[in-house]
């Protein structure tokens, strides 16, 4: 959920009254859109060879759920604290040069990754990609900063898009290399970063001019992104959207931190057929936010699309806790997925519409740090109750919760139309 009107400090300059137009395209570059899909495709095909295969990676270093929990918490926790940092640098200084930092601290993590000797550099490594990690907030603002108020729940989807085809792309590929070892996916991720950090030295343009970037000096703004959420005068609006967000993001990475461990122990799957299963939730991804997205937010709103999406989160988490064959399996996998994929463009489209064009790397920061915290979460919440309440545990408890996010978010969108 989304890599808010008041997510920043109240001393933050306000939106430009008109808003500058967006920039045309550089000349000798087709489309802006289709290299940052690239930039964000290449990255998530790095992140889903390791994401699939990292807590039975973990277990040979000695770590149990709640230690596996820990591992993809600590990644999270790293970028609740800093993205949104970065993405006020990014306004500052412009998007281009955090997204090449966060390419290239990717590929180093996944190369010590590969490396570790024991779990305490697996914490290190994964911290590393965490702090440099800005990568999704920052290139959903690249996407605000060259779309239109019309264009852009379609531009939100095409990064979304990204997300799904590189989430069948790399666990196939994890898959594949997992034959060569179990580090070697990792190493097979460092290689297909480094290429894209590359790729875009020579591709990727800037989005964000000069006369248009923001002032001033960075903060961390923590206390800001509390205030946001509870101080007196923020809008009941925003607080939904802010709440959704966060509660929708523990139930599924409570998921995500645990179907691996679930999977082998309820189905016996190996390292390849967990990966697959992976590559099959990024085909019903990409069909919702390539194909679906676009379409349905002007017919019903970002919010509503947003609430649709975690209700369907909700009712497959709901129906994997008691599937009872592996043929079964694929029809709650593919609600969540087709709710994600609806889910979190909408989200990030919402949250887009709040700022002006200097203000569009501090909010999807924001966005992109609350979702953070419920990585954070999320996985201790599934860690723990995997392994002392049972099998069915983490996605009984985090269907409640994505129905909680879900029926919240329809009230106040519903109220407010």
């Amino acid at each position: 959920m989304n890599r808010a009107t008041t997510t920043g400090s109240s001393t933050e300059a306000a939106p430009p009254s008109a808003p500058a137009p967006t920039p045309e395209p550089p000349r000798g570059l087709r489309s802006p859109l289709a290299i940052i899909f690239t930039t964000v495709f290449l990255d998530l095909v790095g992140f889903g060879i390791v994401i699939p295969l990292l807590p039975l990676y973990a277990r040979r270093f000695g770590a149990d759920p709640v230690g596996v929990a820990w591992l993809l918490a600590i990644y999270s926790l790293m970028q609740f604290l800093f993205a949104p940092w970065w993405g006020r640098v990014s306004d500052r200084v412009g998007r281009r040069p955090i997204l090449l930092l966060g390419l290239f601290g990717s590929a180093a993590s996944y190369l010590l990754f590969g490396l570790a000797w024991s779990f305490p550099v697996l914490l290190a490594a994964r911290a590393m990609a965490g702090f440099t990690g800005a990568n999704i907030g920052v290139a959903q603002a690249y996407v605000a900063d060259v779309t239109t108020n019309q264009t852009r729940a379609r531009g939100m989807g095409m990064i979304g898009a990204a997300f799904g085809l590189g989430f069948i792309l790399g666990p196939a590929i994890g898959g594949v290399l997992s034959r060569y070892g179990v580090a070697a996916p990792f190493f097979g991720a460092a290689a297909v970063t480094l290429l894209n950090a590359l790729l875009a030295i020579v591709r990727l343009p800037e989005s964000l001019p000069a006369e248009r970037r923001a002032e001033g000096p960075a903060r961390l703004a923590l206390a800001d992104r509390v205030r946001a959420l509870f101080a007196a005068g923020t809008p009941r609006r925003l607080k939904a959207i802010l709440t959704a967000v966060f509660v929708a993001t523990v139930a599924f990475a409570a998921l995500e931190a645990t179907f691996s461990l679930w999977a082998d122990a309820r189905f016996h799957l190996t390292r390849q057929g967990i990966s697959y299963v992976f590559a099959y939730i990024g085909v019903i991804s990409v069909i919702a936010q390539g194909g679906v997205v676009g379409r349905l937010v002007p017919r019903i709103g970002a919010g509503r699309a947003a609430a649709l999406g975690i209700a369907l989160i909700a009712a497959g988490l709901a129906v994997l806790a008691i599937v009872p064959s592996l043929p079964l399996l694929f029809a709650p996998l593919a609600l969540i997925a087709f709710g994600h994929g609806t889910a979190s463009p909408s989200l990030s489209t919402l949250i887009s519409h709040q700022g002006g064009p200097g203000e569009q790397g501090r909010l999807l920061g924001a966005n992109q740090s609350l979702s953070a915290l419920g990585r954070v979460i999320g996985p201790i919440w599934g860690g723990v109750a995997l392994a002392h309440v049972g099998l069915g545990a983490p996605f009984l408890s985090a269907s409640a919760l994505a129905f909680a996010a879900a029926a919240l978010l329809a009230i106040v969108v519903g109220a407010a139309a």
